[in-house]
């Protein structure tokens, strides 16, 4: 669930910083795509390094029969930022000339 949670935020922020930056846009399809390979791989990289402590606290939170906002929000933000920086990478070596 958390890797989808990173997957639809870097998504979404692919798609707005491609939009708002004529110069690195690659498309709505192409935005999407590569917004979510970025949130994919914060994802991972966050499950990876940080994945341990995040899991405990939404086991807690689970165990109280809530949502773990904190976890979740942080999920939504690695994907984000993924997104954007794969996006923008993307965006400048396709049109760099």
């Amino acid at each position: 669930m958390e890797l989808l949670i990173a997957i639809i935020s870097g998504a979404a922020t692919g798609n707005g910083v491609g939009t708002a930056l004529s110069r690195i846009n690659l498309g709505t399809l192409g935005n999407t795509l590569a917004g979510g390979a970025g949130g994919l791989l914060s994802g991972v990289l966050l499950s990876l390094f940080g994945g341990g402590q995040m899991e405990a606290m939404q086991g807690m939170a689970e165990a109280v029969g809530g949502i773990d906002t904190g976890a979740l929000i942080g999920q939504v933000a690695s994907g984000g930022f993924g997104g954007i920086i794969v996006t923008v990478l993307a965006g400048l070596l396709k049109n760099r000339g």
